[in-house]
């Protein structure tokens, strides 16, 4: 009996360390997690300034000077009297 609870104990240990829901297994998700939310935060904060720059080319709130940003910087063109400073 002894050498049966010990056998139990023994997998039941290993596999809460090493096995696929175990302890490293914990981790790896973890920094997994991290990762991918550092991900969502950079692609939301692009969503958001992309949002932004189509609702001021929407119809209704046309603005010239953003229409005139977005044409020199798809042009590449800049009168010689300019100085461009792209962001």
């Amino acid at each position: 009996m002894p050498l049966i609870a010990v056998a139990f104990l023994s997998y039941f240990g290993y596999h809460s360390i090493h096995g696929e829901f175990g302890l490293k297994a914990t981790e790896k998700f973890d920094r997994q997690r991290a990762e991918r939310q550092t991900r969502l935060d950079e692609l939301t904060k692009r969503r958001k300034t992309l949002e932004k720059e189509v609702a001021l080319l929407s119809d209704g709130s046309l603005e010239r000077d953003m229409l005139d940003e977005k044409a020199r910087f798809g042009l590449n063109m800049s009168r010689a009297d300019e100085i461009v400073i792209f962001h």
